[in-house]
């Protein structure tokens, strides 16, 4: 399993990077392990502002579909449409290409309430 130590996690196993006031976010290496093969993700919230905890879209995989959730308030700028087509870089590379989405984040301090990666490997 891969931990990142540049990003932070929910208790949901979504995974948030910060890049100045905008984010990307997406499921957790542990995450895609437990889902199986990705085969879709479905945002349909572009453009809409989601609050922290709020369903933002969802991920089906072979056996499941599992709802995501916004680890921080912010406003959804873009889908990473390239999962439309290749919905296994979810898989293959889950904190790289495997992004979900770019938000705009409306409140930072949301991040202080998330877990780094020891937080995040203990619970598990």
């Amino acid at each position: 399993m891969n931990f990142p130590t540049n990003i932070r996690y929910t208790q949901e196993h979504e995974w948030i990077r910060l890049e100045g006031d905008v984010a990307y976010v997406g499921i957790t290496d542990y995450a895609q392990s437990e889902l199986g093969e990705i085969v879709f993700v479905d945002v349909d919230t572009v453009g809409e502002t989601i609050a922290q905890n709020e369903v933002f879209g969802s991920v089906e995989a072979v056996k499941t579909v599992s709802d995501l959730n916004m680890p921080v308030t912010g406003e959804v700028l873009e889908f990473n449409e390239t999962l439309n087509d290749q919905p296994e870089l979810v898989n293959n590379d889950p904190y790289g290409e495997g992004w979900m989405i770019k938000i705009k984040v409306q409140n930072p301090a949301e991040m202080d309430t998330l877990m780094d990666a020891a937080a995040y490997q203990a619970m598990l």
